[in-house]
C-alpha cells in the first residue's frame, strides 16, 4: 500500500486534483478515504445526514460507536467505515445556533479542525469529505458556517484533499462562491 507524502505533487496537479473542492452529491456514496458524519453527542445515530451514514454503513457501525461513549461538541472521534465506500468515519458533534452569542462560531471551527487533525493523524487518509455540519436543524447559518469550514480545512490542505459535499446544489454555489472568494478552485 502506498502512502501518501503529505503534499500533492505534479501528477496530482496535472490531474486536476485541488485540495478544496465542493459538490453536490450523497456523502455515503462517496470513494473518499474518510467521510464525516455531523453527529449527535451520543454517536448512537439519528436524523439527517448522521442518520443516513448509520442506515448505510450497518448495524457494525452503531456497535464501535457504542464503545467510544459519546462525543463532545467540538471534539471528533474515528471508526472504521464498515458498509461504507469510504474505510474510515470521523464523528464530530457540532453546535446548535443560539443566535451567535454562546460560541457557536469556535466549536464549529473546533468540530472542522479536530476533524482535519484527527484524519492527519491517520497514514491511511488523504481524502475526506464533510457533510455541511450544524446547518440542518441545528439552524447554524448556512454561508457562516461555510466560511468557517473553509478556513479551517485550508489550514490543512498540506496533507489533506478535502470535498465539502453538499445537500443540494444552491449549497454547492455558495461553497463554490466561497472556495474562489478563497482562491481555490471548485470540483466541476
Amino acid at each position: 500500500m502506498r502512502y501518501w507524502t503529505g503534499r500533492l505533487d505534479r501528477a496530482d496537479r496535472r490531474r486536476g486534483i485541488r485540495p478544496l473542492n465542493a459538490i453536490c452529491d450523497d456523502i455515503t456514496t462517496l470513494s473518499v478515504d474518510a467521510i464525516v458524519n455531523a453527529a449527535n453527542a451520543s454517536l448512537m445515530g439519528g436524523g439527517g445526514v448522521d442518520g443516513a451514514i448509520h442506515r448505510a454503513a450497518g448495524p457494525r457501525l452503531l456497535h464501535e460507536c457504542r464503545l467510544l461513549g459519546g462525543c463532545k461538541t467540538g471534539e471528533a472521534k474515528l471508526t472504521g467505515g464498515h458498509g461504507l465506500p469510504a474505510r474510515f468515519i470521523v464523528h464530530t458533534v457540532g453546535p446548535v445556533w443560539h443566535g451567535g452569542g454562546d460560541g457557536e462560531d469556535e466549536l464549529l471551527a473546533s468540530c472542522y479542525r479536530k476533524s482535519c487533525e484527527l484524519a492527519s493523524a491517520q497514514p491511511a487518509i488523504r481524502t475526506l469529505a464533510f457533510p455541511c455540519i450544524s446547518t440542518g436543524i441545528y439552524g447554524f447559518p448556512f454561508e457562516r458556517a461555510a466560511r468557517i469550514a473553509i478556513r479551517e480545512c485550508a489550514a490543512h490542505t498540506d496533507r489533506l484533499i478535502t470535498t465539502f459535499c453538499c445537500f443540494s446544489e444552491r449549497d454547492r454555489n455558495v461553497y463554490s462562491q466561497l472556495l474562489e472568494e478563497h482562491g481555490r478552485r471548485v470540483a466541476d
